[in-house]
């Protein structure tokens, strides 16, 4: 076992020592990412000058860092999907992707990573793309900083902000999304972590779970979306200090909770929504420290919830 440890260490030292940094602008060797990325192996850096790319589809297939010098711009025509990572441990960092391709049969986005690990995707701003950052059978990935924004008013025409899929441990982390579908979407992922977003103006959910388990949503801000937060057939959330607001709409909610169970609710604010917290055959619920302001019912709760006493306790605090 020494001896096959002493190995890799030797292998990464030795790709660390030899990765270089490839530029690419209109005053370097490389005027392309294509043509750089081409001739980079796995550890090297493909660093971009400011500027307007046109690159089609641009594919990665190896473990690169591509970095953009403030923040060049990646136009997709709106013909294609920019970037799609096929490697593990990639790193995306500071660049401006618009104008991604729209399809009802494929979900075309402008940052996709495929069935891999380990990628970071940080610094970026998108708009005008159908999916921001799409995340597809994928493990232990850092999205972080990220400005992702779209424009349409209806969901058909929209993908969402930041969409996860079949995929665990995720580190989602202080990403701004507006004007999707849903802001930061979530189905069957597992162990992960959204924290410090701000969601809001999307046209329907700020926050959408389905079948996502053992995760915890901290500090996030969600304001304005079509109907709020849903978090739907899952169990094991953990839900602590985010800002619901102004969520209204006869259909509307700061959250609503479907067929959830044994989760927690803690140390929330809810203002100004057509009802702070719905309930629908939600049971083990623990809520305390949550703050109404304003909505038009603080909590709705249908009678398929079970173990009421943990919600009435909370309820009774608000009451007094």
């Amino acid at each position: 076992m020494r001896y096959v440890l002493m190995i890799f260490l030797f292998a990464l030292c030795y790709s660390n020592c030899f990765a270089k940094t490839i530029r690419v602008g209109k005053n370097q060797s490389y005027k392309s990412i294509t043509s750089a990325i081409a001739v980079s192996t796995v550890g090297d850096t493909v660093l971009v000058d400011a500027g307007l790319y046109f690159e089609k589809n641009l594919v990665i297939n190896k473990r690169i860092v591509l970095k953009g010098i403030d923040h060049p711009v990646l136009d997709g025509e709106k013909k294609y999907e920019i970037i799609s990572i096929k490697a593990d441990a990639v790193v995306v960092d500071g660049f401006k992707i618009i104008h991604s391709g729209v399809s009802s049969i494929v979900d075309i986005a402008g940052i996709k990573i495929y069935n891999r690990r380990d990628v970071v995707i940080q610094n970026n701003i998108l708009d005008d793309t159908f999916f921001g950052i799409y995340l597809q059978n994928v493990k232990n990935c850092f999205i972080k900083n990220n400005q992702i924004s779209a424009h349409n008013s209806e969901e058909q025409q929209s993908g969402n902000g930041i969409h996860c899929w079949k995929s665990d441990s995720l580190q989602i982390i202080a990403n701004t999304i507006s004007g999707h579908r849903d802001g930061i979407y979530f189905e069957f992922v597992t162990h992960s972590v959204i924290w410090r977003n701000v969601s809001f103006k999307n046209i329907r959910y700020g926050l959408h779970f389905m079948f996502s388990s053992d995760d915890a949503y901290i500090s996030n801000s969600f304001e304005n979306n079509g109907s709020g937060v849903s978090v739907m057939y899952s169990h094991g959330v953990k839900m602590f200090n985010n800002y619901f607001k102004e969520n209204w709409g006869d259909a509307a909610y700061g959250i609503l909770l479907k067929e959830i169970s044994d989760s927690y609710i803690e140390g929330n604010f809810f203002e100004k929504n057509t009802s702070g917290i719905y309930m629908e055959g939600a049971s083990r619920i623990h809520m305390q420290k949550n703050t109404f302001k304003n909505n038009g019912w603080g909590m709705k709760i249908q009678a398929s919830c079970m173990d009421i006493q943990a919600l009435l306790g909370c309820l009774c605090a608000f009451l007094e």
